[in-house]
């Protein structure tokens, strides 16, 4: 079984073609024994891309934490499962459809130069009500902005929001200590009211064009970057009136560009192919 690991500002994925993926009901001992960073490959998760129709850039896509649980969407996946499948030619620029299980997403080539690649990915409109997200306090929310969250001893004013996948996003003037907000992160992600877990966004305001963020990913932990976690970050920060509709957001290994127009969310970013290999 053949593989391509690719890394989107240090979020990376090994990507595999779907046809060779595993039985469902064994794939989630496959994911994590390959994503271990000790005896496998080591990765964020895996990629299963699979080629439907090369001439309109249909391809299939599913996506798996390191865990061995199965996500519904990464921003940072499509920009990585586009850059394998120009490299590998199996897939003529400039632009991939990806079947999602939240839809179709498209992704176009912006640059290329060697193994690193620009992708801008449209990742449709943020969701925004509870129902949606899904996140559940008993009660029924158009919008939750600034949501007094109790954490432990604490209350944080919480921003929810839906790419496809929940999010979670926690504002600061100045960052908690490493050890400070991996465990805040942990248990909001395990939060009853968000009955399918959730991501969790740090954030910082910086102007109103830019902002950073550190990333607590559901069924993975800290990781250097997120695609949807950067648009979810950058969609908190407008709805709660602090940044313009286009932001930078900046990780801990550069930054991707989010706007948000009428009728979608775009993502443009890096994607740069580290390695291939197979797998016994």
């Amino acid at each position: 079984m053949t593989f391509t690991k690719i890394h989107g500002l240090g979020n990376d994925f090994i990507v595999i073609d779907g046809k060779d993926k595993p039985l469902d009901r064994a794939v989630g001992g496959f994911v994590r024994r390959v994503c271990d960073r000790h005896i496998g490959v080591g990765g964020d998760g895996i990629l299963f891309i699979s080629v439907e129709d090369k001439a309109s850039g249909r391809v299939q896509f599913r996506i798996f934490n390191a865990d061995g649980t199965e996500a519904e969407l990464s921003g940072n996946g499509l920009r990585i499962a586009s850059a394998a499948l120009f490299h590998s030619g199996a897939i003529a620029p400039p632009l991939i459809r990806f079947e999602t299980s939240t839809g179709t997403r498209a992704c176009e080539l912006v640059r290329a130069e060697g193994p690193l690649y620009e992708i801008r990915a449209d990742m449709g409109l943020p969701r925004l009500a509870s129902a949606d997200i899904p996140f559940d306090d008993g009660g029924v929310h158009e919008r939750i902005v600034d949501y007094p969250l109790t954490i432990g001893q604490k209350v944080f004013p919480v921003t929810v929001t839906s790419m496809g996948n929940p999010h979670c996003g926690v504002f600061f003037d100045r960052f908690p200590s490493r050890l400070e907000w991996h465990q805040i992160g942990a248990e909001i992600e395990s939060h009853p009211f968000f009955p399918h877990k959730t991501n969790v966004e740090f954030i910082r305001i910086l102007n109103r064009g830019e902002i950073e963020v550190l990333f607590y990913e559901r069924g993975v932990g800290e990781t250097l970057a997120s695609g949807t976690g950067s648009c979810a970050a950058a969609v908190a920060s407008m709805l709660r009136g602090l940044t313009d509709r286009k932001v930078a957001v900046r990780t801990a290994l550069g930054q991707l560009i989010v706007e948000w127009t009428e009728d979608k969310l775009l993502q443009t970013g890096p994607a740069e192919i580290v390695f291939e290999g197979s797998l016994i």
